[in-house]
């Protein structure tokens, strides 16, 4: 185990965030982590856990222990006759595993490419895009205690998967670093054409007879028009969580806004487009303090100056303000804090 101290994590994060860990370190195997944790529990620190960087706001010094746990390695189980279980370390990139499984004809992560982000992260966030969910693919991860250092099994009723959201989130928040990730693939075509965008697309290029390459490389294309590459602009990807609200707060909302777009989630609740809601409050390409909202996707914040994570925190929350002024809505942030405010 390599321990460093004072450790600047700016290019380890996509916002380009100027932080330093007081100490960090890069496990790659579990007995790394094992022996960080119990030098952390020595040393009376947090554990940070870091993923790929992609949806994380970290503070200007963060007194704990930053782990980013970088285990690889892929392994293919066949379940039954028409599905296989993939297995993933935590460290192994989120796109180039759905790259791995389409080429070799697993059907359903295809419309999840190009997420940024390692796979031990899918399924805190329990991540999305274009009509599909981790949850949809998930069998099974392996997770080591924090406390105990046992190493632990949590199937798909254990995570509590929600709307970008897991049990990691909130009840096992900080209690746990994810080693590996199982998804349940098909190997027979599944298209799921379900969001409009995507299948507009694919119409549009007259493509017919769908394969899962077909939908990779549509969501490649839309992406990739749609918002910017992190790695050319600092972003985090969707900076806010699309609100949900009752049937009954919608229909309020439409008799003062009839534009409002809102998506149906079940009988009693709708979800709303956040993107759409900063744009009616006029922040889409403005900016506070070198920080600022993206002149395409008001749902995306840039740091084009590497400005600290005050400032993008107080861009954030002027947008917030305005949005519960106009909507009396209250926007939740995608990434997550490292480090004590």
């Amino acid at each position: 185990m390599k321990l460093e101290h004072q450790k600047n994590i700016q290019m380890l994060n996509t916002l380009r965030i100027p932080s330093v860990a007081n100490a960090y370190v890069n496990c790659r195997s579990l007995l790394e982590i094992r022996q960080a944790i119990a030098w952390a529990c020595d040393h009376d620190k947090k554990v940070y856990v870091l993923g790929g960087g992609s949806n994380v706001i970290p503070l200007q010094h963060i007194q704990g222990l930053v782990l980013q746990p970088k285990l690889k390695g892929i392994e293919v189980f066949v379940h039954n006759n028409d599905e296989v279980l993939v297995k993933a370390g935590a460290g192994e990139n989120w796109h180039s595993i759905v790259c791995y499984c389409v080429e070799r004809g697993y059907h359903g992560v295809e419309n999840l490419a190009l997420i940024p982000g390692d796979m031990g992260a899918a399924p805190i966030q329990n991540i999305g895009a274009y009509g599909a969910e981790l949850k949809d693919v998930f069998w099974q991860l392996e997770a080591l205690n924090i406390q105990t250092q046992q190493l632990e099994v949590f199937d798909f009723a254990d995570c509590d998967f929600g709307y970008r959201d897991s049990v990691f989130k909130n009840a096992k928040r900080d209690q746990y670093i994810i080693t590996s990730v199982t998804l349940k693939l098909s190997t027979k075509a599944k298209p799921n054409l379900s969001y409009p965008a995507l299948a507009s697309h694919l119409r549009e290029r007259g493509i017919d007879n769908v394969d899962a390459k077909d939908i990779l490389n549509a969501v490649i294309h839309i992406r990739r028009s749609k918002l910017p590459d992190p790695r050319l602009v600092p972003n985090a990807g969707s900076f806010f969580k699309n609100p949900v609200v009752s049937v009954q707060q919608y229909q309020t909302l439409l008799a003062s806004f009839p534009d409002i777009p809102a998506y149906e989630v079940s009988l009693t609740q709708k979800k709303l487009a956040a993107a759409w809601l900063i744009e009616q409050t006029g922040w889409k390409g403005k900016p506070l303090d070198k920080v600022l909202v993206h002149k395409d996707h008001a749902l995306v914040l840039t740091n084009p100056s590497c400005e600290i994570a005050d400032k993008v925190l107080g861009l954030a929350d002027a947008i917030a303000r305005d949005v519960r002024a106009k909507f009396d809505i209250s926007l939740e942030l995608e990434p997550r804090l490292i480090g004590e405010l």
